[in-house]
């Protein structure tokens, strides 16, 4: 190790990680961060030649210039040792730091880790090496790539589709993903069967079973009851076999995103950022990992806690998992605790959560099966030889690793039988039930459907998944779900009854919806870039990356390869008309003016347009009417929608009251004043309820100033407690003041005490 007295710079990407390994590396090192990448392709430009072997041009970011400065003049006196994570990227910005510091690649110290504890810290100072150029490589490929993708093909879309978007790799294909299966779920048809479910008495005691097979309609299932009002059940056989659940393998980044979206209810960008918190606090090791292998200081620590807390015995069982994805060659270990004895963290709730998470998945990785015994009764029915009904039982036997992961579910018993014992019917039920549509994506289903695809690596699912929603391609959206009435017969007592019931069908949360501009461009993009969202290409390229970051593949060669079938679709695409890419749909003829109506998307999504572009009069414009989408929207919708904006009548003070619809729905205004319509229809609202609207509106603004004084001081009801206002300050009031005996010397008073307002620089989407 380098001596104490010696100037030492280690440079890492965050200052969280860099106060967290100062702590451990003590005297004569100084840590600073480089606040991620200093360099990166300039953000106008292509920055590529491409007529030139695809050499990117690299600059120093504005907002890093300062950074850069200061770890210059760090370096200039000082042994440097880059310390960035160990995936390509991390390698990545460890090559662009010695390239902005003017540092030799060939010997600078280059540390990783995979945990920032003080024993790897010690090794990695311990056992230096120099920056991996493979990995490197295979990183500005996959920058260089997506870069050509981007800068060629989103000029694309926004001249033919709408301004704003984008495309890429990994983005149109998850895109194609969730259109194809919206569509899968619209052509769905859904089919009827009836489940046959019976209770039965043996010796006072209860017991559900089931019918082997379900029926195919109401008749049969009629038939199957009057049968078995007349027959007798007895018990033809009893199996009982012991069976075992298994532990799952410790967490890669997709799994844990996958568990923690169901767990505890985190989106996949959650997830990322507080798992990234707790490895930069050295709690968990690396978060960005394809491998499910544990070190074997894990498994030994993992074996000593399960010995000291559950015993020596029957609860512990090494297993060391295979890891499925072969291209997982960078990551080391899987996502574990770095200390098992930490069983929570204390400070942030939703951190401590997750890591409790990664904790007990990781300890019952490498602990016992739990063992259960399995009961399984065949009852025969004597009018239907054919048909069986089944008891099914279970019991846990021994939890195993069920102790600390999975939580233990009731045992589900059966009553002492025998073959041969008859049985009383209680009660039978055939329920009509109808098959379901594949169900949409959730955040983390699409990332195990990109995993299964091999498009995409760990550290692309999550910016992936936040991009496709804020560039307008999905919405993330609960379902309210339809009633639907089901047919329910019940045999009680010798008497069957036919009823009607409800269910609610369709109902679910936090789905990844896509919006008519995901299918329009998913449409464009298979029919002139086919490459581009096509799944086994991407995946290739993935792999292509891969073979790279093994020395196996030349970067220019595969690039050379990729832009020679990707640039002649672009010059291709410039073919495509507007009309062809917006999907125009004719709906018929406005029979007033004899023009025709179309529905299609415009530049912020779908619209009815009356009238050609090239006639000498423009053609209007009206929003699709409330719940109608680009397929579904009729003729007769469409009409009325012309008329709008509609003057439905006055107020009692005389002020027109109009009904429109506009881009958060249909609303009606007086004046300035809007007014949502969260029922009611703007092309059939009559004047006396939009006055009742209004008026209700009106009351509501009232209320919510308490009190108004000279020069525009205010005292209002805020959503979180009255307040004090100018208009460009404000003062809180507390519980022991009275806002409505507030003078306004008191109110000035308390505005000039209040502290100023603190403006930070607002982010602005691109």
């Amino acid at each position: 190790m380098t001596k104490k007295d010696t100037n030492n710079l280690v440079i890492v990407e965050s200052p969280a990680k860099a106060k967290t390994i100062e702590k451990y590396l003590g005297g004569g090192y100084t840590v600073k961060s480089s606040f991620g990448h200093i360099r990166d392709l300039p953000k106008k430009g292509l920055s590529i030649d491409v007529e030139h072997d695809f050499s990117p041009t690299y600059a120093i970011s504005p907002d890093k210039e300062k950074v850069v400065r200061e770890l210059k003049k760090g370096a200039k006196s000082s042994i440097v040792w880059l310390a960035s994570d160990e995936d390509r990227e991390g390698e990545a910005i460890a090559w662009h730091l010695t390239q902005a510091l003017g540092l030799d690649p060939k010997t600078t110290k280059r540390i990783v880790f995979h945990e920032i504890t003080k024993t790897a810290i010690d090794q990695a100072i311990a056992n230096p090496r120099t920056i991996d150029i493979k990995l490197v490589d295979a990183q500005q490929a996959r920058r260089i790539l997506d870069r050509l993708v981007g800068y060629e093909l989103s000029p694309v879309l926004w001249r033919k589709v709408r301004p704003g978007l984008s495309a890429g790799r990994v983005q149109s294909v998850a895109v194609r993903l969730c259109v194809e299966r919206e569509r899968e779920i619209k052509l769905f048809e859904a089919k009827n069967t009836y489940k046959v479910s019976a209770i039965l008495d043996t010796k006072g005691e209860e017991m559900k079973a089931e019918l082997n097979t379900a029926l195919t309609d109401i008749a049969h299932a009629k038939d199957f009851l009057e049968a078995a009002k007349q027959s007798k059940f007895t018990v033809a056989g009893i199996s009982k076999k012991p069976g075992i659940r298994s532990p799952g393998a410790p967490f890669t980044t997709s799994t844990l995103q996958q568990e923690a979206a169901r767990r505890l209810g985190y989106s996949v960008r959650q997830t990322m950022q507080l798992a990234q918190r707790l490895y930069e606090a050295g709690h968990i090791t690396y978060m960005r990992t394809d491998s499910t292998i544990l070190s074997g200081l894990a498994i030994n620590a993992a074996k000593e806690y399960i010995a000291k807390t559950f015993g020596e015995g029957d609860y512990h069982k090494t297993r060391q998992f295979k890891t499925k994805n072969a291209s997982a060659q960078e990551a080391h270990e899987a996502i574990r605790p770095t200390d098992f004895n930490k069983l929570s963290i204390s400070g942030d709730r939703q951190q401590d959560k997750l890591y409790q998470l990664i904790w007990q998945r990781t300890l019952a990785s490498q602990m016992s099966e739990a063992k259960i015994e399995r009961t399984e009764v065949t009852i025969d029915i004597s009018k239907t030889p054919d048909k069986k009904l089944l008891a099914k039982g279970e019991v846990l036997k021994f939890d195993g690793f069920l102790k600390v992961y999975g939580g233990v579910k009731d045992d589900t018993l059966i009553p002492p039988l025998a073959v041969g014992d008859t049985l009383n019917l209680v009660l039978m039920t055939a329920t009509e039930s109808f098959s379901r549509p594949p169900a949409r994506y959730s955040e983390a289903s699409l990332v195990k459907k990109l995993e299964e695809l091999g498009i995409g690596r760990p550290s692309t699912y999550a910016p992936t998944i936040s991009t496709i929603q804020a560039r307008g391609y999905i919405e993330k959206s609960n379902l309210e779900g339809k009633p639907r009435e089901i047919n329910v017969l019940t045999l009680k007592d010798s008497n069957i009854t036919a009823d009607k019931s409800e269910v609610i069908e369709g109902a679910d949360r936090d789905k990844l919806i896509p919006t008519s501009i995901a299918e329009v461009t998913t449409d464009f993009l298979v029919k002139y870039f086919p490459n581009i969202v096509d799944y086994d290409f991407t995946a290739t390229v993935e792999a292509d990356f891969d073979r790279i970051a093994a020395g196996n593949e030349d970067r220019t060669k595969m690039l050379k390869k990729f832009y020679t079938s990707f640039h002649p679709s672009v010059l291709k695409s410039e073919k495509a008309t507007r009309q062809e890419v917006s999907q125009a749909r004719k709906l018929g003829v406005d029979p007033k003016n004899k023009q025709p109506i179309y529905v299609r998307i415009g530049r912020f999504g779908p619209v009815l347009q009356r009238g050609e572009a090239e006639d000498d009069q423009k053609p209007a414009f009206a929003p699709l009417p409330k719940d109608a989408t680009l397929d579904s929207v009729t003729l007769e919708q469409a009409l009325p929608m012309f008329e709008l904006p509609r003057v439905v009548g006055k107020t009692s003070k005389g002020e027109e009251i109009l009904a429109n619809i506009g881009r958060f729905g249909p609303y009606i205004q007086v004046n300035k004043s809007y007014v949502s319509l969260k029922e009611d229809d703007p092309n059939t609202i009559t004047e006396s309820r939009a006055r009742t609207l209004y008026e209700a509106k009106l009351k509501q603004d009232a209320e919510k100033y308490i009190k108004e004084f000279a020069g525009g001081i205010k005292i209002i009801k805020g959503p979180y407690g009255p307040y004090i206002t100018d208009g460009k300050k404000n003062a809180k009031i507390t519980k022991d003041i009275d806002p409505t005996k507030l003078t306004e010397s008191k109110a000035k008073q308390l505005l000039a005490e209040a502290p100023q307002r603190r403006y930070g620089r607002r982010r602005t989407k691109r």
